[in-house]
């Protein structure tokens, strides 16, 4: 671990000395490269000097435990500072080996978001609502922006689907750890006589990939555009500005009808087609590889049941990681960050005990 962090620190100084070049200094574009780059590796460098500093401090201190003419009283402050230093070592050591630890190279992307009324029959989509309504109150708490890109509701408040965009840095960071099945138990508001029932809705949460990234040929695609039925009064009825796309290799379909332009929609379609598609080659690639799913991380999985909301009792469990909480009003009003950090948590520690397995 301290050579990796020694040449990251040699990479941080020589980074210094290049945008100090009057050469770079003039290329806007180099220059932009090279201070991204240290900005990236500069929490790590700072973390390092710090525990650089906290074994300096150790060798000295201990160094005057040797000393003959100590005091008692003075012996026992520098063993109470030993420890302390002791300390603070391990903590910067388990700090620094999860700086280290790979980094998902979509972290800091945007999300595209699909949710999709499962079974229950209008109690399903009723909790699609739900969670929309919990990913967008969890986003404005994060300061970052939302987008409705495409709905489809039922006739008492639900969604059957509902695809949005999360917008901001780190959003994918936070919010891949939620795709797959969503279990409600719950009394539905059509319930009459008052008995439990359960449902489902399913979670996808994709990167957004921009034309780089993901290449799309023209030729693949089959685009058609028809009146949109959402909101909008009687300019979006008579205009065909609703956008349908269909890859055909995959048999795809997307369609965004949110936008009062035909242009926009089709942007906001292509842009979750290219995710869509991302998604659908990571996990062909992650099965050639016989690597399995761990916590799902932005895997759009929809078979398995990762986490229950159970209303009697006021609890979400977690199975995955075998984490309760009975926060449950709280959550579904978006305070997320409870469990998105236990899941990280697991995941950091997961990664670790395979590093240390080698």
């Amino acid at each position: 671990m301290l050579e990796k962090l020694a040449l990251v620190a040699e990479r941080y100084e020589e980074l210094n000395h290049l945008m100090a070049d009057p050469e770079v200094a003039t290329d806007p574009d180099r220059l932009t490269e090279y201070a991204q780059e240290q900005a990236e590796i500069e929490p790590l460098v700072q973390t390092y000097h710090q525990y650089k500093s906290v074994l300096e401090e150790l060798t000295q201190t201990e160094s005057m435990l040797h000393d003959d003419g100590l005091g008692e009283d003075m012996r026992e402050l520098v063993v109470e500072e030993l420890e302390g230093l002791q300390t603070r070592r391990a903590e910067l050591e388990e700090k620094l080996q999860k700086m280290l630890l790979p980094k998902d190279p979509n972290d800091e992307k945007n999300v595209i978001m699909e949710i999709r009324a499962g079974t229950g029959g209008d109690e399903a989509g009723l909790f699609a609502a739900d969670l929309y309504r919990m990913y967008t109150r969890y986003a404005e708490s994060q300061g970052w922006d939302t987008e409705l890109l495409s709905a489809h509701e039922t006739g008492i408040g639900g969604f059957k689907e509902v695809i949005f965009m999360v917008k901001g840095k780190g959003a994918y960071s936070r919010l891949k750890y939620e795709s797959g099945v969503h279990r409600v138990q719950r009394v539905p508001v059509t319930e009459a006589s008052g008995r439990i029932h359960t449902s489902t809705a399913t979670v996808a949460v994709l990167p957004e990939m921009d034309e780089i990234e993901v290449e799309v040929n023209p030729d693949d695609l089959r685009i058609d555009v028809y009146c949109s039925s959402g909101p909008g009064g009687q300019h979006m009825q008579k205009n065909a500005t609703a956008v349908r796309i269909t890859h055909l290799p995959t048999g795809m379909v997307v369609s965004c009808e949110s936008e009062r332009s035909q242009l926009q929609n089709k942007l906001r379609a292509m842009a979750v087609l290219r995710s869509r598609l991302y998604a659908m080659e990571e996990e062909r690639q992650r099965e050639e590889r016989g690597e399995a799913r761990r916590l799902q991380v932005g895997s759009g999985e929809r078979s398995e049941k990762i986490r229950t909301y159970n209303f009697p009792q006021s609890r979400i469990t977690d199975h995955r990681i075998g984490f309760t909480t009975h926060r449950l009003v709280g959550v579904l009003d978006g305070d997320l960050d409870e469990l998105i950090d236990e899941l990280t948590a697991a995941e950091e520690a997961r990664l670790l005990e395979s590093i240390a397995e080698g």
